[in-house]
């Protein structure tokens, strides 16, 4: 089916970077008509559905990079967004934990980073401390960070979708239809679907773990490759939900671009213990034993993915064996809280991270947005981009204002 519309601009992508791209976008601009499209049935059904559901701080972030920029930014917009439109939120706070003598010089530079990003309600605090705050914690300092908390960012992304549509009743969200080519005739691009062919004046890809696909059969150039981290989680049954109150993270090894195994008290009073980190072989896979041909030649194929294998085989080695032992995952959560049982523990849900890897095995580290013509790819927005994200819609837009896109 091909339509006579000319959009003024196609979002592909219904993740939240996607949806708040199209609500900053529709807001800068209330009469130009926008197409949403997401190739699920529903928006928000990958990443942003299966995350933790934190609004980060900022605290970790390198000073003046634009994951701190758009974190402390995002976040406090985000916040008030929910205030404002009624998403399930909850300013809860955060402990960073430390539990050996040498986590102390990661932690003192995490709470260097967090004074030179600009963080709020922010203390370093001892052994006393922690208990007060979280009796069956244990650690001997840490830093607590009041501006942290947990939001439905599956609601905020329906809503600010929702939102967009009623800035421009002529606008759309098309769910259930997969983008398969986009290329540039002119003054206005191809954008063809399995459902048929649109036509538009800009195109602004925020594909999450297709990112890099979509940007190659765009015609751009990008030498890194995505590759998929499954993230597993456990829940703390009815009997322990009372020893966590709010969200507890050890000091993360900079070694690895993740935060490491975490409590999360979720918006619908759930406790989440996790997540791992193992390398999966389908980018939207979540069970353990999801399989996908092509994502698991594209990334075997790729020469970065094994030496992020050889540099870091003994971690991974780690993880997977995590992976399938109950009995590993809680030792790892009894760092934090040396009370858990095997009973205070139950199977959860699981999550995928899009990293984009480098040549050398290196992860690029922070967010990632380049122009392509009248086209703009969102090719690396890893966690906090969902904090982030209405921060990152607003860069989008003003790139595409400035290059001339829109």
């Amino acid at each position: 089916m091909a339509e006579d519309i000319t959009w003024d601009a196609i979002i592909v992508g219904g993740g939240i970077v996607g949806a708040a791209t199209f609500f900053k976008l529709q807001s800068r601009f209330p009469q130009k008509r926008l197409l949403l499209i997401e190739k699920e049935p529903v928006l928000s059904d990958h990443q942003t559905g299966h995350n933790s559901g934190v609004i980060h701080s900022g605290i970790y972030y390198k000073p003046g990079s634009y994951k701190a920029k758009n974190c402390v930014e995002g976040r406090r917009e985000l916040v008030a967004f929910a205030k404002q439109h009624g998403i399930a939120h909850d300013v809860c706070g955060k402990l960073i934990v430390a539990m050996e003598p040498d986590e102390l010089p990661r932690l003192d530079k995490i709470h260097e980073r967090g004074l030179a990003n600009g963080i709020e309600d922010m203390e370093r605090i001892g052994p006393e401390r922690i208990k007060e705050i979280e009796p069956f914690c244990t650690g001997i300092a840490g830093i607590r960070i009041g501006c942290t908390g947990i939001i439905d960012f599956r609601g905020a992304t329906n809503k600010m979708a929702e939102l967009a549509c009623g800035i421009n009743p002529a606008s759309a969200v098309h769910t259930g239809e997969e983008v398969r080519t986009s290329v540039e005739r002119g003054e206005v691009s191809i954008v063809r679907t399995n459902k048929g062919t649109h036509k538009a004046r800009a195109v602004i890809f925020c594909a999450g773990l297709q990112s890099d696909r979509m940007a190659r059969n765009d015609g751009a150039r990008v030498n890194e490759r995505i590759v998929g981290f499954r993230g597993d989680y456990y829940e703390l049954t009815p009997q322990a939900k009372h020893k966590v109150k709010h969200l507890i993270y050890p000091v993360p090894d900079p070694r690895f671009p993740f935060l490491g195994v975490h409590f999360t008290r979720m918006t619908d009073g759930s406790i989440e213990c996790g997540p791992n980190a193992v390398f999966t072989f389908k980018r939207e896979g979540y069970g353990k034993t999801d399989f996908s041909l092509a994502d698991t030649w594209d990334a075997l194929t790729y020469g970065g993915t094994w030496k992020l294998f050889f540099k870091n085989w003994r971690y991974g080695l780690d993880e997977y064996r995590r992976a399938f032992s109950k009995k590993l995952f809680l030792r790892t959560l009894r760092r934090l809280i040396p009370s858990l049982t095997m009973d205070d523990i139950e199977p959860g849900r699981a999550g995928v991270r899009a990293m984009l890897l480098g040549t050398d095995g290196e992860m690029v580290d922070d967010f990632r947005i380049e122009r392509r013509g009248r086209h703009i790819h969102v090719l690396n927005a890893p966690s906090p981009a969902a904090t982030a994200c209405l921060a990152i819609g607003n860069e989008i837009v003003n790139m595409a204002v400035k290059e001339g896109v829109i």
